[in-house]
């Protein structure tokens, strides 16, 4: 009897063993997207044919090495912030200068354990600022990428940044499609700057409805900064992103971050003590509450909003911490703060 008992005790032992292994297993395969607007990443170099002088040692900000170093290390810092254990699979920026402060980037001390790989493109912003991805090529296998390019019919002087579309294959082995994007700011007013917004979101319904014709059911993550709230018309109408739980038409698109345009003190950027929803991770539909495939839910959107990236205002209100106010130096990380959100497969 006493035989038989150990017999069974040990095999329960067992599967108790190889449940809790199993579900280890479970928790390690998380694929964390991020989003991050850095404000201007710039070298101290004076790039011919744009307008980036004023971040060299000699221009009005006074770019010096140091506080380039320090921006490089802040943004690695950030990285390495997510409440999430290990580096994000994916990193999606707005406002980087070019590809030599990106390999800086990710080189620095938090970031090269990481193994990054780059995707960029130069783009025809007048100040240089691009956009760009880096991903790590144990969790994403890299096939190819494209610049969209965003234009505006009336007026082929205009100049936009373009929309990099990067696809490759995810862990579960199906293709993943990325598009990063920082679309025209409000200077000058927001109704009066709105059309500008719209030929972006155009431009990326355009290529979303393309994809539809080629593959049968494409996986979609868009991030970026919209300069635009998920309620906005060129998300809602023009992009179909909402925040409807069942999708409702072909090529529809899910907004991890709506549901945060309802918290008075939610946002991922401050404007005149007011928070705005400007930075966003949007997915297609076959990207959520799915078994044995890479999926998130329905509430999988996330702002990181560590203490240390923030600063109080004069009316006592904590905001991103820019690097610079004008042409004073503050030394912080960005006017943004990122978002991101936890895959699982």
């Amino acid at each position: 009897m006493l035989r038989k008992m150990l017999s069974r005790s040990s095999g329960l032992l067992i599967l108790f063993i190889l449940f809790s292994l199993s579900s280890a297993a479970q928790d390690n395969r998380k694929f964390t997207v991020l989003f991050y607007n850095v404000e201007n990443l710039f070298d101290t170099i004076d790039a011919p044919g744009f307008s980036d002088e004023e971040f060299t040692p000699a221009g009005k900000k006074n770019w010096t090495s140091e506080r380039y170093n320090k921006k490089i290390n802040d943004i690695s810092r950030v990285m390495n912030s997510l409440p999430e254990p290990g580096l994000p699979a994916v990193i999606g920026l707005a406002e980087v200068e070019n590809n030599a402060v990106l390999n800086d980037l990710i080189k620095s001390s938090g970031l090269s354990g990481g193994n990054y790989a780059i995707v960029h493109e130069e783009s025809r912003d007048e100040r240089g600022i691009d956009c760009a991805l880096l991903y790590r090529s144990d969790l994403f296998k890299y096939k190819g990428h494209e610049a969209i390019p965003v234009t505006n019919p009336r007026d082929s002087a205009a100049v936009f940044r373009d929309i990099l579309h990067v696809w490759g294959t995810a862990p579960d082995g199906k293709t993943l499609h990325f598009f990063v994007n920082h679309w025209k700011s409000r200077i000058g007013g927001m109704q009066q700057t709105e059309y500008q917004r719209m030929f972006s979101a155009i431009a990326l319904r355009r290529q979303i409805d393309q994809l539809y014709s080629k593959e049968s059911d494409p996986r979609v993550i868009i991030m970026g900064d919209f300069n635009d709230e998920p309620t906005n018309k060129s998300l809602i109408d023009v992009l179909h992103a909402s925040d409807k739980r069942k999708n409702t038409g072909l090529g529809d698109l899910y907004n991890l971050m709506y549901e945060m345009n309802n918290l008075d003190l939610a946002g991922s950027y401050n404007y005149r003590g007011i928070w705005q929803n400007y930075d966003q991770i949007i997915v297609s539909y076959n990207l959520l509450n799915r078994q044995g495939e890479l999926s998130t839910t329905y509430d999988g959107g996330n702002i990181l909003n560590a203490g240390w990236l923030l600063m109080p205002t004069e009316q006592g209100i904590k905001v991103p911490s820019p690097v610079y106010r004008g042409n004073n130096y503050l030394g912080g990380v960005s006017d943004h703060l990122p978002v991101y959100a936890v895959f699982k497969w």
